[in-house]
């Protein structure tokens, strides 16, 4: 990776999907960043849409890919075989496991049976051949669920904080438009809800200096060069994003999108020359000073 930069999991698994995740694949090639793709939830349930996934790694052969599934779907898991034809179909470096509790609560179809997610995550962790990541969705980890993911043998944590897209909301919003619907409360109060990436990065990398070696990415918000050398600099190793460089997409097409990722990468270099940081692990150890 020549910037320590992910676009996140964002789609897949319709027809649109396919040239969405071609350009984003394209680019990323081109940039040499890493790339997520959206739950492969569906590829499980039929073949129709496999190609809005596969596309990527056609297009991007030599670049980090990580494929996508639920929580809830891996709290289910009797074994790793599905999770296996997942991997395979996008010959991914990768495989993330999405926690969205939150967003299936709030979900008027959602399911929010997340009982034996941790001992489906440890039987993925041991069963495959690649490393295995687990995400958030915009509400952020805690100190105590990072602790119980590593304890699991998790080695890749991305924090998700709240401060980007608040899939709460989303939610939200839906319920309104369907309100006809019986028995469905008033859920405003928790657009809100979630850790704050900032506090995610400080609970989760805090953890660094006692349990076994594991990386950090941070997400949720991250809209510049900056948010990416701040998030290095609080113990993260990565930044992701999805937000800003879809909507890049979707106003200026591919080359909006990497002028965005090269304006990114100028402003961290920038901020690395600035705290005179000659490396990823020298960012990492700066001196963190707070504004009054």
């Amino acid at each position: 990776m020549a910037l320590p930069l992910i676009i996140s999991s964002m789609t897949g698994g319709y027809a649109k999907a396919e040239r969405i995740n071609r350009q984003l694949a394209e680019i990323c090639a081109h940039k040499k960043i890493g790339l997520g793709v959206g739950s492969q939830r569906q590829a499980l349930e039929d073949k129709r849409y496999h190609r809005s996934f596969s596309v990527v790694r056609e297009v991007a052969p030599d670049i980090p890919i990580f494929g996508n599934i639920g929580g809830a779907e891996v709290a289910i898991l009797r074994d790793v075989s599905p999770i296996l034809r997942l991997v395979d179909l996008i010959q991914a470096d990768g495989f993330a496991v999405h926690l969205n509790p939150l967003q299936e609560f709030l979900q008027p179809e959602g399911n929010p049976n997340f009982r034996g997610v941790l001992a489906g995550i440890e039987m993925l962790v041991k069963s495959l051949s690649v490393p295995l990541i687990v995400k958030e969705i915009g509400a952020g980890l805690s100190n105590d669920a990072a602790r119980r993911l590593i304890n699991c043998g998790v080695r890749i944590i991305d924090v998700s904080g709240a401060g980007g897209t608040s899939w709460a909301g989303v939610e939200i919003v839906r319920r309104k438009k369907a309100k006809g619907k019986k028995g469905s409360p008033d859920a405003d109060v928790f657009w809100d809800w979630g850790i704050p990436t900032v506090n995610a990065l400080k609970e989760v990398c805090g953890l660094k200096k006692e349990m076994p070696p594991f990386q950090v990415i941070s997400s949720g918000g991250i809209s510049n060069g900056l948010d990416i050398a701040k998030s290095i600099a609080l113990g993260a190793d990565y930044a992701a994003s999805a937000r800003s460089l879809l909507k890049a997409l979707d106003h200026g097409g591919k080359s909006a999108v990497t002028k965005l990722i090269e304006q990114w990468a100028w402003e961290f270099k920038g901020a690395m020359f600035l705290t005179g940081s000659r490396s990823i692990a020298e960012l990492q150890n700066q001196k963190l000073v707070s504004r009054v």
